[in-house]
């Protein structure tokens, strides 16, 4: 029996051809919440940008941010939090400094990125979402960094970042967290306060920051919208977001 369920936002709750959560999911997730069946929200966003999505007026029952870095629950206290350290943080905050590359620091109740250039224009407008302010580094604590680069960038990222985990979330940004964090880190935080086992969960996702929560869950099931790399990782691929894929899949597996 299912008993929580995780939901990616941008391309997977969140349809950004038309920025609006479709009203099949919007039916979806009440149906599910008749049956008590949890539903939470695991997303590399920050809870500051949920606010400002087509989310922000559904009550969930749990938020994995910043893909998974930091947890919390229903009432949004913080379950826990995994922040980037050691000699990857010092790196990051020098590159933040050099502006050398557009970088965000995302700490846990503020984000602000080092510089502007069209290329995180593009990016923040392909997923309907303002550019941070402009800011300095605070020297609090890093839950997670965005930087704007394209593949070979993101490539060199990889070597300069060796305790850093780096997934891409657009043509023309990765994200960056803690090689102890990730997804199903923030999810197994969540099933061990809520008592309840891998076995009673299931996933949906359309990014590469998705595969691992798709691969960890019980039953992982990948948008029609997804890149084939994220497809393959999945138990079952259903329709897109705007081709009510969630409501679909849920109905295929006779959750609701």
């Amino acid at each position: 029996m299912i008993k929580a369920i995780f939901f990616d936002v941008d391309g997977t709750l969140v349809s950004h051809t038309k920025n609006e959560v479709p009203e099949s999911t919007r039916t979806a997730l009440n149906k599910l919440k008749e049956k008590n069946i949890k539903c939470v929200v695991a997303t590399g966003r920050h809870m500051l940008e949920l606010a400002a999505l087509p989310v922000r007026d559904i009550d969930f029952d749990g938020y994995i941010t910043l893909n998974g870095q930091l947890c919390l629950d229903d009432r949004r206290s913080v379950i826990g939090g995994t922040p980037i350290t050691g000699t990857d943080k010092d790196r990051i905050i020098r590159l933040f400094e050099e502006k050398k590359i557009p970088l965000v620091l995302v700490e846990k109740d503020a984000m602000y990125i080092n510089f502007v250039n069209p290329q995180v224009e593009q990016a923040q407008k392909e997923i309907s979402t303002k550019i941070p302010a402009q800011g300095s580094y605070t020297g609090n604590e890093i839950y997670q960094a965005v930087a704007y680069v394209e593949k070979e960038e993101g490539d060199l990222l990889k070597d300069y970042l060796p305790d850093c985990k780096i997934t891409r979330w657009n043509d023309r940004a990765v994200d960056i967290i803690s090689c102890y964090g990730g997804k199903s880190s923030g999810i197994k935080q969540y099933l061990e306060k809520n008592n309840i086992r891998k076995q009673e969960t299931m996933s949906f996702g359309d990014g590469e920051n998705d595969i691992e929560m798709l691969e960890f869950t019980n039953i992982g099931i990948a948008m029609g919208n997804s890149d084939d790399v994220v497809k393959k990782s999945a138990d079952y691929v259903t329709a897109s977001v705007d081709e009510e894929g969630i409501e679909k899949a849920l109905e295929h597996y006779k959750v609701i």
